[in-house]
């Protein structure tokens, strides 16, 4: 049941790129909400086991449409100086959710009658309800507006959110400039062929990136605390529902406190800094929790339960540290606009395809081998650290333009497209150079 959810994700990869690209940023967020309407509705309403199923994998479908229309906007939509902490913040939502489906199941679990699950059914329709209902109001994305030809449009959003209406600035000339050097050589590739596109060493250097990055967020243990804490809870001797609901409802509550400040303040620093910590930090403490789990298991230890508990809330801000806070800024800062949609669904594909496993495997380890099976993912989490450490690149500190040229091959890629960015590049000053001077970012400031 649990991964139907995901198998819907994985269902809709194949679409969703396309659909992105095709139609914007703004639409594909709306289609995902009138979908999810659809299945929180259905299986709300649900009559058998089998209509629940279906509306768990239709809820799963359209995920995938939201997140990453979503998370394209944002970074191609904020401002420079704040698209980091956007971008944190929006993965960061997650635990305002989980925190409010705690709560409800807290209050309905105990009924007793159907209405205990039809309730948290039908209110997941709620979210989807106002994305609906706001989408309207949300501008979209300057620089698909550029690729598709309606630079003026772009211009216009540009000159009234980043500049906040100085149809003067050079701060926009400069971005608007640079976003449309760099997409007429980004899309010349694209068209030449979509193969070709990702067949150069630097975006295949991504696609590994992201496609691990995908598997670290599943594998790295999250999946257990996160669909499987009643089985964890009774492994240290918790038992009683209620308990388990409440330290469930206290969990998230403690994770989007977190979550949230570590969203405000992690995207200052260096992404890979930040990355390598959080892999260490995930590594020591489940090694830490598969070493009281022994205890227990060995002494019944009410201090190695206790121990237990506590690295449990340990683990959720050691994993916020960088898979929740930076795992779509760095997305978007990873690849190209004319791949970016498609490198997202490339990273939900094996996040999905990993969260799919894990929902089929993990209640299977954690009953037949207890605390042993955290001993997998002990070794996974080492592996980690080794491979941020070799393979993670840096993208803080540069425009969304500056690092379509992130890795070296990069630039001959470019070349063949017809168009030497590099060179007209060094006959003005980039935008994300200008935002680290805003004293010169208009002509009024400066006059």
């Amino acid at each position: 049941m649990v991964a139907m959810y995901s198998l819907g994700c994985v269902a809709a990869i194949p679409f969703v790129p396309v659909v992105v690209d095709k139609i914007g940023r703004r639409y594909p967020i709306l289609l995902g909400g009138v979908i999810s309407i659809t299945g929180g509705i259905l299986q709300g309403s649900a009559l058998n086991f089998a209509m629940f199923i279906v509306a768990r994998f239709i809820l799963g479908f359209a995920n995938v449409f939201c997140v990453v229309s979503a998370s394209s906007l944002i970074g191609e939509l904020s401002h420079p100086r704040e698209r980091a902490v956007m971008g944190s913040l929006f993965n960061t939502s997650c635990d305002f959710g989980a925190v409010a489906a705690a709560g409800v199941i807290l209050r309905t679990f105990a009924m007793p009658n159907n209405w205990g699950w039809r309730i948290p059914s039908f209110l997941q329709a709620l979210p989807s309800l106002l994305q609906v209902s706001f989408i309207w109001f949300l501008p979209e994305s300057p620089r698909w507006l550029v690729s598709k030809g309606r630079g003026n449009e772009a211009r216009a959003i540009l000159v009234k959110y980043h500049a906040e209406g100085d149809e003067n600035s050079e701060f926009v000339e400069a971005e608007y400039t640079q976003i449309v050097q760099t997409l007429e050589a980004e899309l010349k590739i694209a068209r030449i062929s979509r193969k070709q596109a990702f067949s150069t060493p630097g975006m295949r250097k991504r696609i590994i990136v992201a496609s691990f990055l995908g598997l670290f967020t599943q594998w790295s243990g999250v999946g257990l605390i996160s669909n499987y804490l009643p089985l964890i809870l009774d492994n240290i001797g918790i038992h009683d529902n209620r308990t388990k609901n409440t330290i469930s409802f206290v969990k998230y509550s403690w994770g989007l406190v977190c979550a949230t400040a570590i969203a405000l303040i992690v995207p200052q620093y260096p992404r890979r800094r930040i990355y390598l910590a959080c892999t260490i930090s995930v590594f020591a403490v489940f090694t830490a929790w598969t070493i009281a789990s022994t205890g227990y298991l060995l002494a019944h230890s009410k201090v190695s339960a206790q121990a237990v508990l506590a690295l449990i809330f340990l683990y959720g801000p050691a994993y916020q540290l960088g898979f929740t806070a930076l795992t779509y800024t760095y997305l978007v800062e990873l690849f190209p606009f004319h791949v970016r949609a498609r490198g997202i669904t490339i990273f939900q594909l094996w996040t999905r395809g990993a969260a799919f496993f894990n929902q089929f495997v993990n209640p299977i380890g954690i009953e037949a081998a207890g605390w042993k099976w955290y001993i997998i993912y002990c070794v996974w989490n080492a592996f980690q650290v080794v491979f941020v450490y070799l393979m993670f690149p840096e993208t803080s500190g540069r425009t969304l333009e500056e690092l379509a040229f992130l890795y070296e091959g990069d630039q001959e890629a470019f070349s063949h497209g017809g168009i030497d960015i590099l060179r007209e590049r060094g006959q003005f000053e980039t935008y994300g150079t200008m935002e680290e001077n805003p004293r010169r970012t208009s002509r009024v400031e400066q006059g």
